[in-house]
């Protein structure tokens, strides 16, 4: 069966530009939370980054204050198809639509095929991981095992009946699927292709699944955004369409370049949920270079990076208001140890002058209402990982 993925996603069609310019006068226009937004349109992408950031942590107040959504849908809940509760809680949507969560590319470039069955053994219970690649399964034509998680007896008899040839859920659990059908006889040479998430998927395991049969790629997604990137046999994930990415510095919202490892911040082209530089806190970088569509390294760890010294919170945010409060800085990264039986904190910063470390404690001191020793280093010598706050006790 072949699905031609861009016209079953008729709410994603055209350039990206065009399609953010007329989401945002949709927006500004129909929902009070975005009334303020610019009313003349973008001229570029990078414009994005004029606009605030929206973080999962603005989503827990701004949906107790204003049930169920915080109104940031693009129309009334009667016209949703599902609504999950995920941790938090944070209440999620799912508008009508084939594949709206964008599933389908997903899996087609990890090689699943209209009439493949599926073992599905994500939950189908409250959150949307399930019906995520439930969508794109169905935009390909592919029939699904509503396994969910756990339960490797069922699991077996399931492969043993239907023979799936796909496997989607968490790479470990794939593991002991394999390992349980191994130990209890279960022919399992139905499973080859695996489209795996939710954890993170160590080279060693790859190679171990892979060496048993199942070849295995990965995409990044979440339950609020649906399905951002991808693997599609070229390097890191190429991002989906649908999905707008800034990598920026942790704590603000400031892009970064190419290369450097920050916070993804992703806005979503869709007239169900439209979101606008969704702060999703975690780590990754765009791969400089690549030719055609953008791509990301993929997952690099979260950025939610705060810490508690002798009992006050030191925040990302707070440590990007000292590198704007002293001009010339770049990097910068505050290490937390212990020292005497007490919190100690020492600020690393690129910057081209050492006398800059003088005013450097003094800011620290003022922002976080805390003393510290400073380092000023040279530029490009701090660790391209994204931490801002590197906690070492």
């Amino acid at each position: 069966m072949t699905v031609d993925l861009d016209h079953a996603r008729d709410t994603r069609e055209g350039p990206p530009l065009a399609r953010l310019n007329a989401q945002l006068a949709r927006m500004r226009d129909t929902q009070a939370f975005w009334a303020d937004l610019p009313a003349t349109p973008l001229d570029s992408l990078a414009d994005l980054a004029r606009l605030p950031v929206l973080r999962k942590s603005d989503l827990v107040e701004l949906q107790a204050k204003d049930a169920p959504f915080g109104g940031l849908t693009g129309g009334p809940v009667s016209g949703l198809r599902r609504l999950f509760v995920s941790p938090g809680p944070i209440f999620d949507p799912e508008g009508r639509g084939p594949d709206w969560w964008g599933s389908a590319a997903a899996l087609s470039a990890a090689g699943v095929q209209g009439g493949d069955v599926i073992l599905n053994t994500f939950s189908y219970h409250l959150t949307p991981a399930a019906f995520i690649f439930e969508a794109g399964a169905e935009a390909l034509g592919c029939p699904v095992i509503p396994a969910g998680p756990g339960n490797t007896a069922d699991q077996l008899v399931a492969i043993r009946q239907y023979r799936p040839r796909v496997y989607v859920g968490v790479p470990d659990f794939l593991k002991i699927i394999l390992d349980k059908a191994d130990e209890g006889g279960v022919d399992r040479t139905c499973l080859q292709v695996g489209m795996v998430t939710g954890a993170a998927l160590p080279d060693s395991l790859r190679a171990e699944l892979s060496s048993r049969g199942v070849a295995v790629s990965q995409c990044y997604g979440t339950a609020d955004l649906g399905i951002v990137a991808y693997e599609d046999g070229g390097p890191g994930m190429v991002l989906n369409d649908g999905a707008i990415v800034e990598i920026v510095r942790p704590g603000t919202g400031d892009p970064v370049p190419d290369g450097e490892v920050g916070e993804i911040v992703v806005t979503r082209l869709d007239a169900d949920y439209p979101l606008l530089r969704f702060a999703t806190g975690d780590m990754s970088a765009i791969i400089p270079g690549a030719t055609g569509a953008r791509r990301i390294k993929g997952w690099m760890g979260r950025a939610d990076q705060a810490a508690k010294v002798k009992g006050m919170f030191v925040r990302p945010e707070q440590i990007a208001a000292i590198g704007r409060a002293v001009p010339g800085c770049e990097r910068l990264r505050l290490e937390i140890s212990r020292s005497g039986e007490q919190d100690r904190m020492h600020l690393l910063a690129e910057h081209p002058d050492s006398s800059a470390a003088a005013a450097l404690a003094e800011k620290l001191a003022e922002i976080t209402r805390l003393k510290g020793s400073v380092e000023v280093v040279a530029p490009g010598s701090l660790p391209n990982d994204g931490r801002v706050i590197a906690d070492l006790r």
